[in-house]
């Protein structure tokens, strides 16, 4: 355990065992008490029976609630079951969601017991945070969220999709951008330098980005240049990476953190080693990760040399029709595929063409009499990029991962994968029920306090007293996901009773309609440390 760690607990053991604290001079009445669950508090500490209360979006007590004479206009008996912090999720594709009035109360996520997602990952996402986030407070939104400025939209609206440097005068022009995103609320810099247009940057050219986001005291968060051995290869990748740390001074996050492929398969320990002497050096660094064998991607960014993509789908067009450029292209996505393990390590999860959806590459090339890579690009032409289920990770490397001290739970939910329905109940059943590759306790602190924490989320991931009443209660008997690589939208189990900020989102196991989300702004974190 480190001092850290030790700091956030002893609080929750002193004020149990004193019976119990409450927050404020308010009186003893509540909106609501869960009475007799088993406690995890988020900081790592081990279970314990206690009572929690709940007063309009705040917790208000932990302890023995009828020892301390509290009462309540609503009871939830909750022996058997556990009672912990909103599980918060550092990695998602919800923008869309949240914004279209049919999925804005985000149920995938609070059937799970995700109370707060982050958003606009990747690189890719709307440049007018400022925006996003009043219209949210406008209609309402299931969840809370937050979201980052995206490194790649900012390139893409400043260049487009060349494959060049920028001038001095255009760099200025995308610091402006990431300016305005940090002073709207983002939380920080997102990237996503494996795909185009943000893989055409210099590290150099997003250490001045991440200088801007520094200054504002946000975070650098990427889905980083190389996972497998594409391009600087995984570990030049992970030194990348560290490197933007040290030269922003920026807390660095690396987004669903693994070791894509066969080339390197094994190679968790060397990543680990690595973050590992980073940290003592004195850089903060974190990570996190879906529990999970496939990642989630398309068929071009799997296969295609980013190259063919710089000047935008018009230009990618040509190549393929080009008999030289052809050539070169076919060779290039042949040892791709290579790297992802063949034709068959990759299903389409795409649902609009029935002919693909739910198949694999080799079947789909054997059905069209083509070799596969010649089959990809003949969709990637006629019908566009689809989906795909790329199964390249292995399970040691996972395992090794998940037991890594800084490593957090999060989804990279998308659709067409079972991560976005499945990912934290997958990790409590597979990981820790199933198999004790994790304790209970650490699976709902890297999924609660310690996310929070490397996120710079004030006042949530915790189960104390002030704090926002984001709770969930759930069954450990029966908690599972139920979404499947051909069945993806399969809403998880378990999950009895779902607060957020106060709000029952979900009551006896359904979801309410409550749209009881907050749009998380950065300043407000900043706000919040300076006047405790």
């Amino acid at each position: 355990m480190t001092r850290l760690h030790r700091l956030f607990v002893l609080p929750l053991i002193v004020t149990l065992g004193s019976g119990g604290t409450s927050a404020g001079a308010q009186g003893r009445s509540a909106d609501v008490i869960i009475t007799g669950g088993t406690v995890y508090d988020g900081t790592g500490h081990a279970g314990r029976v206690a009572d929690v209360a709940l007063r309009g979006d705040r917790i208000v007590f932990v302890g023995d609630a009828s020892a301390a004479g509290w009462s309540a206009t609503r009871r939830i008996a909750a022996k058997g079951l556990i009672v912990a912090p909103g599980f918060i999720d550092p990695h998602t594709h919800t923008a869309g969601d949240l914004s279209a009035a049919a999925r804005r109360g985000n149920a995938p996520y609070l059937m799970q017991g995700v109370t707060t997602v982050a958003t606009n990952n990747d690189g890719g996402g709307a440049l007018d945070v400022g925006k996003l986030l009043a219209k949210w407070d406008s209609t309402g939104i299931g969840t809370n969220a937050l979201v980052y400025v995206p490194q790649g939209s900012v390139r893409g609206a400043v260049l487009g999709m060349s494959d060049r440097a920028p001038t001095a005068a255009e760099l200025a022009r995308m610091e402006e951008l990431v300016e305005r995103g940090m002073r709207a609320g983002a939380f920080g810099l997102s990237a996503g330098l494996y795909y185009a247009p943000g893989s055409y940057a210099t590290t150099e050219e997003v250490i001045a980005l991440a200088k801007v986001v520094a200054a504002h005291g946000g975070l650098y968060d990427t889905h980083q240049r190389d996972e497998s051995s594409y391009t600087i290869g995984l570990l030049g990748s992970v030194r990348e990476v560290l490197r933007i740390g040290r030269e922003a001074r920026i807390p660095v996050h690396f987004s669903h953190i693994k070791a894509l492929g066969t080339d390197v398969w094994g190679y968790a320990d060397s990543v680990i080693a690595l973050i590992t002497a980073a940290q003592r050096e004195g850089l903060t660094v974190s990570a996190d990760q879906y529990p999970y064998e496939a990642s989630g991607t398309s068929l071009g960014a799997a296969l295609l040399p980013r190259w063919a993509e710089a000047g935008g789908r018009d230009s990618l067009l040509h190549r393929i029709a080009d008999p030289a450029t052809h050539a070169r292209l076919a060779a290039e996505m042949r040892e791709n595929l290579r790297r992802r393990g063949g034709a068959a390590s990759l299903l389409v999860t795409e649902k609009q063409r029935k002919e693909l959806h739910g198949k694999r590459l080799d079947a789909i090339a054997a059905e069209r009499r083509m070799e596969p890579v010649e089959a990809a690009l003949d969709i990637i032409r006629t019908v566009g990029d689809q989906g795909v289920a790329s199964f390249n990770m292995d399970a040691k490397d996972i395992e090794a991962f998940m037991r890594a001290p800084f490593v957090t739970t999060g989804s990279d939910g998308s659709d067409g994968h079972p991560r976005k329905y499945g990912t934290f109940p997958k990790k409590i059943r597979d990981y820790v029920l199933d198999r004790p590759v994790l304790t209970m306790e650490r699976a709902i602190e890297a999924s609660s306090a310690q996310t929070a924490r490397d996120l710079g989320i004030a006042e949530r991931g915790r189960l104390e007293p002030g704090w926002f009443a984001d709770v969930i209660v759930f069954d450990p008997a029966t908690i599972r996901d139920r979404s499947t690589y051909t069945e993806p939208e399969r809403l998880a189990e378990g999950m009895r009773w779902v607060f957020v900020n106060g709000k029952a989102a979900v009551d006896s196991g359904r979801v309410t309609g409550a749209l009881a989300g907050h749009a998380l702004r950065h300043r407000d974190a900043a706000q919040a440390k300076t006047s405790r």
